[in-house]
C-alpha cells in the first residue's frame, strides 16, 4: 500500500505540537496557575473578565469566556466574562466610525473597570487593535494577560504579562494556545473551589 503523501507533513505538525505542548508544560504552566488563581479573586469579587482576537485568536478568547459564564467541568456560579469581537454592532460600528485598530479599545473603555482582567490572544503579537486595547486597558486600571506566539512581540511588551508559545507555525500556536486556554479554566475552577484561608488571632503576649 502506498503511503499518502501528506504523512510526512501530517508527522511534522504532530512533532511541532508536541515540542510546543513540551515548552509549555516547562514554561508555562506556574504562570496560568498563577492567572487561574488571580482570575478567580478578581471574578468572585465582582469583577470581570474581557477577551478578545482575531481570527481564529477570536474563537480562542470566547471559548474561555463560554467556559467561565458557563462551567468548564463541575458545577458552580456563573462568572462574568465577555468575549469583544461577539459585540457584532459595535464591532461594525466602531470599525466603520473609527478604523478597525479601535474595536476593541473603544469596548474596553466602555466594559473595563478597575481591577478587572483583559486577556488577548494573538498568534503573531503584532495586531494593531490589540496592541491599542491593551494601552486604553492599562490606562483604565485594568490587568492585561496576553497569549501570543514566539516573543518578543509588541503585544507581549504592551501587556502586564504575557505567555509566548514558541512554533514557527500559526496553527500549532493556536493548539497550544486552546491547551492553555484549558488549563487556566482548570486552575480558575480549583481556586474557586478551594476553601478560604483561615486567620488566626493574636494571642496577647505571643509573637506572630
Amino acid at each position: 500500500m502506498t503511503e499518502h503523501p501528506a504523512l510526512d507533513a501530517a508527522r511534522l505538525h504532530c512533532r511541532s505540537l508536541q515540542d510546543a505542548l513540551d515548552g509549555l508544560g516547562r514554561h508555562g504552566l506556574p504562570r496560568i496557575a498563577d492567572w487561574g488563581g488571580r482570575l478567580a479573586a478578581v471574578l468572585t469579587g465582582g469583577g470581570r473578565l474581557l477577551a478578545a482576537g482575531n481570527g481564529g485568536s477570536a474563537a480562542q478568547a470566547q471559548h474561555l469566556t463560554a467556559e467561565l459564564v458557563g462551567r468548564y467541568r463541575s458545577e458552580r456560579p456563573a462568572y462574568s466574562a465577555l468575549a469583544l469581537h461577539a459585540e457584532t454592532s459595535s464591532v461594525t460600528a466602531i470599525g466603520n466610525d473609527y478604523g478597525f485598530d479601535h474595536v476593541y479599545a473603544r469596548q474596553v473603555a466602555a466594559h473595563g473597570r478597575p481591577g478587572d482582567v483583559l486577556m488577548l490572544l494573538s498568534t503573531s503579537g503584532r495586531s494593531a487593535n490589540l496592541i491599542a486595547a491593551s494601552v486604553a486597558a492599562r490606562r483604565a486600571g485594568l490587568e492585561v494577560w496576553a497569549l501570543t506566539g514566539p516573543g518578543p512581540n509588541p503585544l507581549m511588551e504592551a501587556a502586564d504579562e504575557s505567555l509566548c508559545v514558541a512554533a514557527a507555525s500559526t496553527a500549532t500556536v493556536q493548539e497550544v494556545h486552546l491547551v492553555a486556554v484549558h488549563l487556566l479554566c482548570e486552575c480558575f475552577d480549583a481556586a474557586v473551589a478551594a476553601p478560604p484561608a483561615r486567620t488566626v488571632a493574636a494571642v496577647p503576649g505571643r509573637l506572630t
